[in-house]
């Protein structure tokens, strides 16, 4: 799914519609720049011959720049994060400073409404700031709007049945898909790029990027769970467009948490014990796979709790669930999800949609789920 919102994000960046200025000719090099909570991605592509070739990629954890460990949650200032970027794209052999940064969904509020079908589409944009306020925890005139009309289901799949005792079908509502960014956020991000000397035509809330770089042609309903440092995001995506977004506020960081304060370890140490052992636990301490799998087991369960009222309400099934962000690299997290859906579980991979040497074929697809978010950027900046 393309990002519908162009309005609001390329508007912030000073750059109203400039998805075009952001398309690159043949051999023109841009970055995807993913600025999370514990970390910072970057990927570099370029177009060859109609194909997005990878060029490099790299990540880093800011835990150091804010006076912590690596993997734990970190809340600094510009000046730091502009000061990691730097860092990043110097250690990464990045080659070229025309970017594109992601929003983190964390800072934005995604959210559906119905309207009445009577409503025409050119009376849409007069509606919404209305409707928005009932959703919108903050003044309107804080945030930045921007929406989307869905197509009809009818559109999509099946039109609708007419009733058997012959009366018309019942219409369908109009479906809006609205993207509301606080305008702090935004002139975060703008000053970001004033300190790193980086040229960028626009700004893309994390989940477009995510849908892009790991959905490939599916046309049944699917579900992309990304575990990142703080959050879990959960984007339930039909016909390549958003239909639900919710976030969890547990991520990877809440496992070394728990697991530190649970062995009585250093944070550091923890999070060792994490990524060597996993859901598998310590063959030396039967504990730490139970440990974890409390974190693990109040995300699935909120998850489901998501996806059941989803498919009640839609009578949709999920028919595929995958698995992104840092922590969904955790061993045995897999294995878990798939216990826990009805649906065929993968790992995400954003490099499928690249060409790469043969050589590191293999790791990107290990890695892969971490840069999602950073690779989607990179290939939307290639369109």
């Amino acid at each position: 799914m393309d990002n519908p919102f162009r309005k609001i994000i390329d508007a912030a960046t000073g750059m109203l519609h400039s998805s075009s200025s952001a398309s690159k000719g043949p051999g023109t090099s841009i970055i995807g720049v993913d600025i999370g909570t514990s970390s910072i991605k970057v990927v570099q592509l370029k177009k060859k011959g109609g194909k997005a070739i990878l060029e490099t990629y790299g990540a880093l954890a800011l835990g150091s720049y804010g006076g912590t460990d690596v993997g734990a949650v970190t809340n600094l200032a510009v000046d730091k994060l502009s000061a990691a970027i730097k860092d990043l794209i110097k250690e990464s052999g990045v080659t070229t400073m025309s970017a594109a940064l992601s929003i983190p969904s964390a800072s934005s509020l995604l959210f559906l409404i119905d309207l009445p079908a009577a409503i025409d589409e050119k009376q849409v944009s007069a509606v919404i700031p209305t409707e928005a306020r009932k959703y919108i925890p903050v003044p309107i005139s804080e945030v930045s709007l921007d929406y989307w009309v869905i197509p009809k289901r009818g559109a999509l799949d099946e039109s609708p049945e007419t009733p058997a005792d012959g009366a018309k079908p019942v219409e369908a509502k109009t479906e809006v898909l609205i993207a509301a960014i606080h305008n702090d956020t935004i002139a975060k991000y703008n000053d970001i790029i004033k300190n790193t000397g980086l040229s960028s035509s626009f700004f893309e809330i994390e989940v477009f990027s995510t849908v892009r770089s790991t959905l490939g042609h599916e046309l049944s309903t699917v579900l992309i769970m990304d575990l990142g440092a703080s959050k879990t995001k959960l984007s339930i995506v039909e016909y390549g467009v958003v239909r639900s977004f919710h976030i969890i506020n547990r991520g990877a960081h809440d496992i070394t948490n728990t697991l530190s304060k649970s062995l009585n370890v250093p944070y550091a140490k923890a999070e060792e014990i994490k990524r060597e052992f996993g859901l598998f636990g310590n063959p030396a301490d039967k504990n730490v796979g139970e440990i974890i799998k409390l974190t693990t087991d109040f995300i699935l369960s909120e998850t489901n709790s998501i996806v059941l009222n989803y498919e009640k309400k839609y009578e949709k099934t999920i028919s595929k669930v995958i698995l992104t962000g840092g922590g969904a690299l955790l061993k045995g997290f897999k294995e878990q999800a798939a216990e826990n859906f009805r649906s065929e579980v993968v790992l995400g991979n954003p490099f499928v949609k690249t060409e790469a040497p043969g050589f590191v074929e293999q790791f990107l697809s290990k890695t892969g789920p971490e840069f999602s978010v950073a690779a989607g950027l990179a290939l939307r900046g290639l369109q």
